[in-house]
């Protein structure tokens, strides 16, 4: 494992910047027939925001749990917040969300 000294850590932390997270959990519409077309569509919505560099991160949860996936992006919470809301699955009861700030370095991805 790469060690870090306490100066490069402090270097390295000038260069984070503010993401937000959410957390999309089922909602009370989820598992019927009628959400399988929303489900689609958000996905649909999903590649668009990747396209247009607004959703950096989307993780579908693939688990047996009430959580349905978890998203990064570049917007402020108050943003995401407006995205969300008129995410097709939400406005149709399929899913819940729940945002977080966080802090993270641009450019980070995940391995292929």
């Amino acid at each position: 494992m790469t060690r870090f000294s306490d100066e490069q850590m402090q270097a390295a932390m000038t260069q984070t910047r503010e993401y937000t997270v959410v957390v999309l959990e089922a909602g009370p519409q989820y598992g019927t027939e009628a959400a399988k077309p929303v489900i689609w569509e958000h996905g649909r919505r999903n590649f668009e925001l990747r396209a247009d560099g607004i959703l950096n991160i989307v993780c579908p949860i693939t688990d047996d749990s009430p959580l349905c996936g978890v998203g990064i992006f570049t917007g402020t919470a108050d943003d995401v917040r407006r995205i969300m809301d008129d995410d097709p699955g939400v406005r149709a009861g399929v899913f819940t969300y729940r945002i977080h700030p966080t802090r993270s370095f641009p450019g980070d991805a995940l391995q292929g």
